[in-house]
Formats: C-alpha cells, sequence, structure tokens
C-alpha cells in the first residue's frame, strides 16, 4: 500500500508541461526552428528542457535502374527525418498564444501536446 500512496504524491508533484515535437528532413532548418521557439519562450520567462535529438529516423529504397532486365544494376536512395523534442514547464497563457502566432519555415512539422 505505501507504494500506491508514493505513485499518487508523484503525480501530485507533477506540473503542468508543454511538448513541442519537431520533425524536418533538413537539420539546419529544424535547428533554427527550434531555437526560434526557445527565444519565444524564454522571453516570458518560463522554464525549458531541451531541445532533446531523437533518433534520426532513415528511410531506404532500392530501386532498379532499369526495367525488367539488368536486375544487379540498382539504385539506393535513403530520406533522413531529423526530430527535436522540446518541454516547457509550467507555461502560461502568453506563451501558448505566442508559440501560436510562430512562424516557421515551411517543411517543418510541429506538433504540440499538453
Amino acid at each position: 500500500m505505501s507504494a500506491k500512496k508514493k505513485v499518487v504524491e508523484v503525480e501530485k508533484e507533477l506540473k503542468p508541461k508543454l511538448r513541442i515535437k519537431l520533425r524536418a528532413y533538413d537539420n539546419k532548418v529544424i535547428d533554427n526552428s527550434a531555437k526560434q521557439i526557445i527565444e519565444t519562450a524564454l522571453r516570458y520567462g518560463v522554464e525549458i528542457s531541451g531541445p532533446v535529438p531523437l533518433p534520426t529516423e532513415i528511410r531506404k529504397y532500392t530501386v532498379n535502374r532499369s526495367s525488367f532486365v539488368h536486375k544487379d544494376a540498382r539504385e539506393q536512395f535513403e530520406i533522413r527525418v531529423h526530430k527535436r523534442m522540446i518541454d516547457i514547464l509550467n507555461p502560461n497563457p502568453k506563451v501558448l498564444e505566442s508559440l501560436r502566432n510562430l512562424t516557421l519555415p515551411a517543411g517543418v512539422d510541429i506538433e504540440i501536446k499538453m
């Protein structure tokens, strides 16, 4: 029973946080976007954790160079998806509003969770 009480106490101590996940094909673009988000959050004086680089997702494709013949002649392509995660602890409404109005470059996918 004491373990359950400890779990309940830990859950009460948890602070609300805003989790932002960024995805992009270009690592420079995603780093600039993360920097822009962090500067916006720091302007309102909230605590930040990150940006944490998550594992890069690599998709590889192998394609025959010619159709029906020359099976040994193939080309290989890959797409790399870079990911970053930022946590904003104790967000206030001003931070949420400024993050919604933030314009990020094309090619950056942003996902915000409470």
